[in-house]
Formats: structure tokens, sequence, C-alpha cells
């Protein structure tokens, strides 16, 4: 967990004043207070960058500290606590985490953490409009109330790659040169990644179990394309268990569900490179876009698929 932000670039704060890390959070991730049990100590450390809309972090106070706001109105917190112990408290609801969790906090939810002295925490700060936006891109329908999450804590292992992706968006933040558009990129896989491995009280619209014929799953994915489409995810949509969905496609293509979602992901993206009119830039932007998020591996696949690297193809419509 190292890899979360950890170069020199991004310290803020280091064996620094509590207080005055606290008043830099209260500028940059949101307003709150802190309470320190033990005599101030000037052990505290910050790490900050900014990421898109996105806010990423990393702090330790180094003292047993309560944090405490009223609530975060317009954003989301997401922190990974990284080492030592935090209690959260929440209405009538505590949470007990320890290393290797996760909590999402949302933007009516009262914040009371109280964290050990070798607390240390990753917190991405995620502006609610970008996650409302991806709602309504992917026509996912939120209640009156809104986007919420509905299930806080998490440990790492259950979201499947989502600590590989956090520790690619802080190298990318990291990055000697910064590129706005592959930012904004990572910034929507993200907040995509939440919204599809966590619960909330978003309705997301399923297939239709008396047609979920190969041709009405196929039909799905091929709208779905940007979206991050597990064979799980899509065995629970068509209602169908996952052995069940790996016959089908044996039986019809040849292929699992995963290497047949990969290869129209591929076909898109080459008749994009192969098209003056798709509006891609440069061929990072347009993989991306897609899922590929690994460029040299995505490069590797792609020359299998069509004989030629994708800069081959991209270099002929110029």
């Amino acid at each position: 967990m190292e890899q979360l932000l950890s170069t020199q670039q991004s310290a803020v704060f280091s064996l620094a004043d509590p207080y005055a890390v606290s008043d830099y959070v209260n500028e940059h991730l949101g307003a709150h207070s802190i309470h320190l049990s033990r005599s101030q100590a000037l052990a505290s450390s910050l790490l900050h960058r900014k990421f898109a809309n996105l806010d990423l972090c990393r702090i330790s106070y180094g003292s047993d500290v309560r944090v405490t706001s009223p609530a975060l109105e317009t954003f989301y917190h997401l922190q990974v606590l990284l080492r030592g112990h935090c209690l959260w408290r929440n209405y009538k609801q505590e949470h007990y985490l320890s290393a290797g969790q996760i909590l999402i906090i949302n933007p009516d939810d009262r914040v009371d953490l109280t964290g050990s002295a070798d607390c240390e925490k990753f917190i991405l700060k995620i502006p609610s409009p970008v996650m409302e936006s991806i709602c309504r891109d992917q026509r996912w329908q939120m209640p009156g109330e809104g986007l919420r999450f509905v299930e806080s804590c998490y440990r790492m292992s259950e979201l499947e790659g989502f600590f590989d992706l956090l520790r690619m968006v802080c190298a990318e933040a990291e990055a000697s040169e910064q590129m706005p558009r592959i930012q904004e990129n990572y910034m929507q896989i993200v907040a995509t990644k939440l919204l599809v491995l966590m619960r909330t009280n978003v309705t997301r619209p399923e297939l239709n179990a008396s047609l979920a014929t190969f041709e009405q799953i196929a039909d799905y994915i091929r709208q779905n394309l940007k979206e991050d489409i597990s064979s799980d995810e899509l065995a629970r949509r068509v209602h169908m268990s996952p052995r069940s969905l790996y016959g089908l496609f044996e039986r019809t293509v040849g292929l699992t569900p995963n290497r047949y979602i990969r290869q129209k992901k591929l076909e898109r993206v080459h008749a994009c490179l192969s098209d003056e009119t798709c509006g891609y830039r440069n061929i990072t932007e347009l993989a991306m876009d897609y899922g590929f998020l690994h460029l040299g591996r995505f490069s590797e696949i792609y020359r299998k698929q069509f004989g030629e690297l994708p800069t081959d193809t991209f270099k002929r419509r110029q």
C-alpha cells in the first residue's frame, strides 16, 4: 500500500503540528474538527494531489485523534485504512476498521472517526456531480433523495482490482507530465468502478430473463462496451449461473464470456483507430475509455488480435 501517494512532490506536511494539517484538510478536503486525546505532538504528515475533479490524500495525525463533521454535503469520501485502527460511528451504528479495509462516506453521513496513534489513511474525495453524471450517462435510475452507498465498509479483497486502479491513479497523479484528458478518463473509471463494485440505491436495468438468448446478451454487451462487465456480473443480470453462461458462450461462439467481451472491446477500438471521424486524439485516450488500463498489455493483445500494433492502425488513418 506504499504505492498510494508516495513521492516527495506530494508531501505537504511531515512531522507537523496536527492542527496545521487539520487547517489544510478543512481548506481542501472538507470541513471537520479534530480532538486529540494526548498532548499535541509534531508528528502529523500529509500528502495531497489534485487529479481531474478528485482529491487524493494520504494522512496520519501521529496520535490518537477523533475527527468529526456534521456532513460532507457535496462530495463522497472513500477512505482506505493503510495502518492502525479506526472506529466509525454513524447514528446508531459502529464499525471498527483495521488495515486493508475501506469506508465509503455519503455526503449526508455524519462523520465521527476515532483513529489510533499509528492510524494512516488514503482518502479519495469525489464530488457528487461526478457520481451523478456517471449514473445519467449509463441511464441508471437514482431515487429522489439522490445517490447513496447503502453499505459503508468493505475489505480491499472484496473489490476486485480496485486497489490496482488506485495505485495507477496515484502514479498518474505523481507523473512529471500531467495529461488532463487521461486524468479525466481515470476519474470516470474510478467512479464507475465504485458504483459497480459497491452496493448503492441506484437501479440498473436488468436483461429480461425470458429474452436472455445469446443474441440479447450480445446486444447488451455491444451497448455497454465502455462499462466494466465481468462474467459474474453478466450472469447475475441474465439470471443464469456462471456455469450456464459459460456453456452458452462456449456452444455459440467458442469463447468464454470474458474473452468475448474483450474481443468486442478490441473490435470497437480497432474500428475507432481506423476511423478519422471517431473523435479520439490518441491511442491512450481510446484504450482507457474501453477499460484497457495497462497500455503495454493492451498493445500486445491488440497485436495478437489484428496482426499489428495499435500505432500501425492509427498511423494509416492519418
